[in-house]
This record gives structure tokens, C-alpha cells and sequence, in this order.
């Protein structure tokens, strides 16, 4: 039984559908979803994710689709890394995961493949492309995949920060369910950080400081997060959503 994770944008009943192409054509699959909440069209928060959950797995294919290009000439891919496989479009969604596992092989997805599933929409490739797609893969039937330079992918840098003197320059990947502000920084020095008037204490845990306070610390995936201890850092500073640039200046 091979493993298939699922990572989109799409929110509501979309995954449900691609599932369904899933087990129609690869019945044997057993699909895990890691998130559909995916901020719309955060290409890099999509790829940050996927980066922090595939290596959870053993042996799986990996599904991640956060795809404004829909509908263009992009091309839609397969990778085959060390251990996984990864299906999504060519925008770097896949790339950081990718190069961690290994690139071996890579793979562009024929148009045609939506005969398996009867229909090719402008705006659905989840479902007419990377669903049937990762149901070949489960199938290792390669008949719709065409081999390509894998020196050619769309890259994409997850980790692409700058320190200037005692100020960082980093991005906002995403603000989780609980108003912590993820960033892509992962070498931090100093006491704190200062940002939009508000002083953020390095800590080890949200413990360190009183309820209502602000701190910041290193998350559960390795990078900077700005917090407040029981309330909402997103909040106090006015971000909205992930992909972003912010300067911090170092205390």
C-alpha cells in the first residue's frame, strides 16, 4: 500500500474530488492529507510546509498543489527523489523538498492524462492532472510522464534571509490558527527583536514571559516565530497572511 499526501489551497470540497480520482484509478492508495488551508496562492508557504512534513513519511508520493499558473504554459511534474515522489506544478512548490530527498529523475506530465479522467479544466489541474498523475505513480506506470532536464525546475529558496549590521531581513511564510508569525529565519542571535514598536524577547518557551506578553522563540520547524503568550502576534502587528518581507532589528 503506497502512501499519497495531499497539500493544497483548495480549502473546501476540491480535495474530496481529487481523492476520488485517486482511489477510482489506484485503489490500493491510502491517502494522508497534510493541509488544505493553505493560504490562496502562497506558493511559498505551500512549499515551506511541504518541506517541514514530508520527511514524517516513509516512501510516499506527495501531492502539493497551490497553483496560480493553472490554466498557462507551466509545466505540471513529477520528481523522483531518493525516498518519495513529489506531483505538483513547476512554480518551486516542489523544489525545496525535492532537493532535500535527493533529485534522481524528473518528470513532465502529459496533457493527456486527463483522459483518465475525462475532461481537461482551465482551472482544476488538481483534479485532471495531479490527481490521475499520483495514482500512475502508485501504479508505476510511467506511460503519461515524459523524462526532462531536472536542472531546468522552477527553484524556489525557502531560506533566502539577509543581516545587515544589526537588522534582519526575512519573510513571513505564514500566521498560524493561534497568531504566531512564522518566519524563514533560522539563524538568530541577539536578546530579541525589535519590529512595528513592539520589543520581542528571545526566549526558549512561551513560559518565559507573562500572559499577554510578547516573545519570540524558534518553532517547532526550526525558524524564527514572533508570539504573544496567549494572544495574537498577528494581531498586535497588523499581519494578515504569509509571504511577505519584514525587517527586525536585532536587540
Amino acid at each position: 500500500m503506497k502512501v499519497v499526501s495531499l497539500l493544497t489551497d483548495f480549502g473546501d470540497f476540491y480535495p474530496g474530488v481529487m481523492k476520488g480520482v485517486i482511489l477510482s484509478l489506484a485503489p490500493e492508495a491510502r491517502i494522508v492529507d497534510i493541509t488544505h488551508s493553505v493560504e490562496p496562492q502562497n506558493i511559498l508557504q505551500g512549499a515551506f510546509l511541504l518541506y517541514h512534513s514530508f520527511r514524517y513519511f516513509r516512501n510516499a508520493v506527495h501531492v502539493a498543489v497551490v497553483d496560480p499558473g493553472v490554466g498557462s504554459e507551466r509545466r505540471a511534474l513529477v520528481i523522483e527523489g531518493k525516498n518519495h515522489l513529489f506531483v505538483g506544478p513547476d512554480n518551486g512548490i516542489l523544489y525545496p523538498s525535492a532537493v532535500e530527498d535527493g533529485i534522481k529523475a524528473a518528470y513532465s506530465i502529459k496533457e493527456e492524462i486527463s483522459e483518465l479522467v475525462g475532461e481537461l479544466s482551465s482551472t482544476f489541474h488538481g483534479r485532471d492532472i495531479f490527481a490521475p498523475a499520483a495514482a500512475m505513480v502508485v501504479r508505476g506506470d510511467y506511460t503519461y510522464f515524459e523524462e526532462i532536464n531536472k536542472e531546468e525546475l522552477e527553484k524556489l529558496e525557502l531560506f533566502d534571509c539577509s543581516i545587515q549590521g544589526n537588522k534582519v531581513r526575512c519573510r513571513v511564510v505564514y500566521v498560524d490558527r493561534f497568531g504566531n508569525v512564522v518566519t524563514n529565519l533560522r539563524e538568530v542571535k541577539g536578546k530579541g527583536f525589535y519590529f512595528r514598536g513592539v520589543e520581542f524577547p528571545f526566549v526558549k518557551t512561551y513560559s518565559d514571559v507573562d500572559v499577554g506578553k510578547p516573545l519570540s522563540l524558534i518553532g517547532s520547524f526550526g525558524t524564527l516565530e514572533l508570539s504573544v503568550r496567549e494572544g495574537s502576534a498577528a494581531e498586535m502587528l497588523g499581519i494578515k497572511r504569509g509571504g511577505g518581507w519584514i525587517e527586525l532589528e536585532v536587540l
